[in-house]
């Protein structure tokens, strides 16, 4: 049998290795993130000198057209992120994702692919007929599994970022659910929605979505509705302590629970801390 193809992170390193030694190449992460055609890599500063070294090498390996480096945190209440090029320089892209395409321009954009399995959850949770409120769109990541769940669903969704506008009307047309989802720009706390109407309202914003459910809570309809919170919460009881979180913002949003909540962990977010979506059975008033 012939020996299995290693892999491109270590034949990336033998590259660096003939540059720079086997010091420099052991220090290389053999982590990446493949967005299309655009590839995201974590690198330590120490390695800032061989960076074009290591794009070109990765942008070999993987036929990418376009390689950048994380160059610091997500910045501001848009969540932009902030990177560095090392190889290529087209950053508009797209990534196929459970017979969705998302097309974006990975340097002003975020895309989660940690979030992968939540997308598919809420194409599942949303049901026939359903209306649905998505107050953070963004690209329309959460707006069109939910519209893609049956002809008869209906989303509005509400980005306040003008580049991710921009792609999120382009995506819905591009699947084809732009007859399902009305996208208003707009901050979501300023602009008109319907009130007393939503099946289910989408709360997608980290660090904490927690602030918004007062909002969320007067666009679900009389008879109760669903509101699906997204946070970031200490690793060791996340469950527990997201939960917890949730129950206090609505109560004081002067609603009640209608069934007990269930917390789900999307994925790790940072040390010791995990992002959770809460599902929130819940009716306005006493």
């Amino acid at each position: 049998m012939p020996p299995l193809p290693r892999p491109p992170a270590e034949r990336v390193r033998d590259r660096l290795r003939r540059v720079a030694g086997e010091e420099v190449a052991r220090a290389m992460p053999a982590g990446y993130q493949r967005l299309g055609s655009v590839l995201m890599l974590r690198l330590p500063a120490r390695l800032r000198p061989y960076y074009r070294e290591i794009g070109s090498s990765w942008q070999d390996e993987l036929g990418v057209a376009t390689v950048a480096v994380h160059a610091g945190p997500v910045q501001g209440e848009l969540r932009e992120p902030s990177i560095e090029l090392v190889a290529g320089g087209e950053t508009e892209t797209e990534v196929v994702e459970h017979g969705i395409r998302w097309r974006f321009d990975a340097a002003k954009i975020m895309f989660a692919q940690g979030n992968k399995s939540e997308r598919l959850r809420v194409r599942r949770l949303v049901r026939p007929g359903e209306s649905v409120v998505d107050l953070f769109a963004g690209i329309g990541y959460f707006s069109i599994p939910a519209a893609s769940s049956g002809p008869t669903s209906r989303v509005v969704a509400v980005e306040k970022n003008e580049v991710a506008f921009r792609y999120l009307v382009g995506n819905l047309r591009l699947n084809g659910v732009a007859d399902r989802v009305a996208p208003i720009l707009g901050d979501n706390r300023e602009v008109e929605l319907p009130l007393g109407r939503a099946d289910r309202v989408i709360l997608g914003y980290l660090p904490r979505a927690t602030p918004w459910i007062p909002r969320a809570v007067e666009l679900i309809q009389p008879r109760g509705g669903w509101l699906h919170l997204h946070t970031v919460v200490d690793a060791g009881a996340a469950d527990a302590s997201a939960i917890a979180e949730a129950g206090e913002a609505l109560r004081a949003a002067g609603a009640r629970l209608l069934s007990p909540p269930e917390a789900h962990v999307v994925k790790p977010y940072g040390p010791g801390r995990t992002h959770v979506v809460v599902d929130l059975h819940v009716a306005s008033g006493p």
